[in-house]
């Protein structure tokens, strides 16, 4: 796949819950070297287009290319074997395992050794499957600084640090596309910062793209080279951070305008 080439197409999707409409032909695309980022007010259809992408909800209207593959209505875990890898709003983890086994726990999809060969473990393609998957890990933990706490029990760390064990958990799949629901959600400023380095690290020396929902406005400015706003299930507007926050349908919808004003400094990043 070339430079830029679009890794994501969503073509017209549309989702309802009996008379309840949560997504109306909406479409976009996440190209190879992008973070996307999706905003919008509560209730605005962000989770379900993510979990439309992710095979926990199937569009009743639209179809959904992934790598030029129709992925439609797909199982969730078919899609995340072909490389879509998600967190969530809650966190999604083993509390009673250590850091290390949540991560080892999410290589289940790159199984391929039977449960005949696990008898002769010492011997066959599993003790070499286990050696990778181990190194794959290890690997992960290194990247998010996680060494201090590879061994501890997750339901003992802090809120920040199990949102960065899902975050290497979802790596751990070694997904070609990454969607993050609410990543900062609930954290300090200090881990934030430290996730939105996570995050851009990801981007630009793993090369994945990344579509991002988060409601903290400075956070999106500063990681997203382009942003998807919704309203009522609907995409209102779709531009560049900068041209975006100015927009006036996104003021109206969802920004306000005391919270546009304070977001004129120019970002640090992009």
């Amino acid at each position: 796949m070339t430079e830029n080439t679009a890794r994501l197409q969503i073509d017209n999707i549309s989702l309802n819950f009996g008379g309840l409409v949560a997504l109306t032909k909406v479409s976009l695309d996440v190209k190879e070297d992008e973070i996307v980022a999706i905003i919008g007010p509560n209730g605005a259809g962000k989770t379900s287009l993510l979990n439309c992408i992710s095979g926990f909800y199937r569009p009743q209207h639209g179809k959904i290319l992934f790598d030029g593959r129709d992925i439609t209505g797909l199982r969730s875990h078919r899609i995340a074997k072909l490389g879509v890898a998600r967190t969530f709003q809650q966190i999604e983890l083993y509390t009673g395992l250590s850091t290390l086994d949540n991560l080892m726990a999410a290589r289940h999809v790159h199984i391929k050794s039977s449960a005949l060969e696990g008898t002769i473990y010492f011997f066959g393609r599993a003790h070499r499957e286990e050696v990778e998957h181990r190194r794959v890990v290890e690997e992960i933990i290194d990247f998010l600084e996680m060494q201090s706490i590879r061994k501890t029990v997750v339901g003992k760390l802090s809120y920040g640090l199990r949102k960065r064990v899902e975050l290497g958990r979802a790596l751990a799949l070694e997904p070609k596309l990454l969607l993050l629901d609410e990543p900062m959600a609930g954290m300090t400023l200090s881990e934030k910062e430290d996730m939105a380095r996570f995050i851009i690290d990801v981007s630009e020396l793993r090369r994945i793209p990344i579509i991002l929902i988060e409601h903290d406005m400075r956070v999106v400015m500063d990681l997203a080279s382009r942003l998807v706003v919704l309203d009522f299930g609907r995409k209102i507007v779709e531009g560049k951070p900068e041209d975006v926050k100015n927009h006036p349908l996104v003021i109206k919808a969802y920004l306000g305008e005391q919270a546009a004003a304070a977001l004129q400094a120019p970002a640090r990043r992009r």
